[in-house]
Parts: structure tokens; sequence; C-alpha cells
């Protein structure tokens, strides 16, 4: 499984673990570094004291590469920034923004810097950026995602038409033969989440996690359209949420029946009705909370097994 993605960031196997709010701490990032991916912190949810924390604790955890995904629209991203580059940390995912702003000053610190893109569109301009690698994130992914509503399979093909950079693929991955689907499309690695998030080192709440494990198809719908186009789970609080948007509610409106830390309601402190459940489609076909080396373990077989059976029919 290697190819410029492992040689990128020095990792054994070409799998990135989604660096999600109030899921990514150091536990997760660290068991899937340790495991031969590359652990990311999810520095979204995280006060900049928290995180200082967390990048310790990674620190001692794991010897391994590992990173911090930061969304850009973070309100003191200066300041994180600053911390990231302090604390000598070697790699940067950055998403929800433009990545020409801070691509300079991490590589000046010695950072490589990956950006999340959900158009081919938005992969040329990060090219033009400077940054060392993309991630194409289709809109089966949990959480936040693009307007463009291009489903990963069709998106991957168009970003590697458009860049030359070292391609990774999001959104909807979660087996070893999606990981060889993605390589067949052009994508050198791939960003996994969903099957993460709900993995025992996730710091996600146990009833997020069962919540989740007893979601069928369909039962994940995209929505928040005119404040950030947002995967959840439905229940109380996405009904409410679908009615406002069916009888047009502004912005506001929408913003006012979110409430105040949402996410964290649903995903870290449990509130599956009244809490914003962020989860994507591929969490349907899970069923059981393992560790994240029993998932590293099952994405190696079934990638060997796929590609050996691929191989056979030749």
């Amino acid at each position: 499984m290697g190819n410029r993605i492992t040689e990128l960031f020095g990792i054994e196997y070409p799998i990135i673990q989604g660096g999600m709010v109030w899921i990514s701490g150091w536990r997760l990032a660290s068991a899937v570094s340790n495991a031969g991916g590359l652990g990311l912190l999810g520095a979204g949810s995280m006060h900049p004291e928290t995180l200082i924390e967390h990048i310790h604790k990674m620190k001692e955890a794991t010897d391994k590469p590992w990173g911090i995904n930061v969304p850009l629209m973070y309100p003191e991203i200066d300041r994180l920034m600053q911390i990231i580059i302090d604390e000598g940390v070697k790699i940067v995912f950055t998403s929800a923004g433009s990545p020409k702003k801070y691509t300079q000053r991490l590589h000046e610190a010695g950072i490589k810097v990956v950006h999340v893109v959900s158009s081919s569109k938005f992969a040329k301009k990060c090219e033009e950026a400077g940054v060392d690698a993309v991630v194409a994130e289709g809109f089966e992914a949990g959480g936040h995602n693009g307007r463009e509503e291009t489903t990963t399979m069709t998106l991957i093909p168009q970003v590697r038409r458009a860049t030359t950079l070292p391609l990774i693929a999001a959104g909807g991955i979660g087996s070893g033969q999606a990981i060889v689907a993605a390589q067949a499309l052009g994508a050198e690695g791939v960003q996994i989440g969903t099957l993460f998030a709900l993995t025992k080192e996730s710091s996600a709440s146990e009833a997020f996690k069962q919540r989740c494990l007893a979601i069928a198809e369909g039962d994940t719908m995209l929505c928040l359209k005119k404040i950030s186009p947002t995967r959840m789970v439905k229940n109380a609080l996405f009904d409410r949420i679908a009615e406002a948007e069916d009888r047009g509610a502004t912005a506001e409106e929408l913003r006012e029946i979110l409430g105040k830390a949402a996410a964290k309601r649903g995903i870290f402190e449990g509130d599956i009705d009244e809490g914003q459940i962020e989860i994507g489609q591929i969490t349907s076909a899970i069923r059981e909370i393992k560790s994240v080396q029993e998932v590293f373990d099952a994405l190696v077989r079934e990638y060997q097994e796929t590609v050996e059976r691929l191989k056979g029919e030749r």
C-alpha cells in the first residue's frame, strides 16, 4: 500500500483518520498512528489550552507521525496556528476556508499542509496555494460538507484530472474494498471518519455511538444549507430544522433552532434527541464498536483480499 501519501507522511498505510470535532482526541489519534496510519487531533472543538494538553499527551502516547485538523473558521485561528508552530507539530490538515493565508507560514515552520476540498475548482486553488496534498471529500461524509453535493466516487477522478498533487479520498470510505475503489479512480490514500468515530478510543459519548450503530440506510441527511451544509442523523432537532427549511426559514432562524454547542450536545454529551448528531452515510454498515487496531486489521485484510480477487478475475 506504499505510495506518495505514505512517503509524504512517513506512515505504513495510506489511511488518515479524520480530525472530527468532539471525537478526535489524543487517544483516538495516537491509536491510529500506532496502528500504522496518520492520526489527527480535531482542533475544531478544542480551546487553545485543551489543544496544548492533547498535543502533549500525543507526544507521550506515540512516536509515530501525527497531525492536527484545523477548520480555518476557528475563532482564535491565529493563536491556534502559533501554538501548532511552537509545539513543533509536523502535519496540519486545514478545511473550511482558503489555504492561502497560512500555508506559507506553516511551510516556513517545516510543517506539511493538506487542505480538504469538495470540488476540482478548489483543488486547483490548493495547488496554486502550494499545499502538499489535497483531500477530496464527497457529500457522503458526516458533518460539514461542500455545497456541490458531489459524491466521492464522482469527485475523485475530477480532482485527479485537475491537479497533480497527492490525492486523498474521503466520504463513505468504510472498508478495504472502498480503499481499492478509491485508488482505482485516482486517489493515493483515504481519510476515514465514521469508522474511527465508532471505535473504543473515540471520545464521542457512548450514547452517540449506540445511536449510530442503530442507523439504517437513509437515516442521515444533509441540512442547514443556508448556514453550512451538514450531514446529520434524523432526530427531534433534525425534524425541527427540516420543517423550518421547508417553510423557507432564514439562516438566523436556523441558528436559533440549533442553539449553542449543538454538536457538543449530540456527540460529546450524548443528547441523541436534541443534539446535532453528525455522522457519515457509511454508518449504516457498522454494527459493532471495535478497537482502532481491529479496524486496521480488517481494512488491510479486506484490501489485500480485494486486490488478489481482482487479479484473479483479469
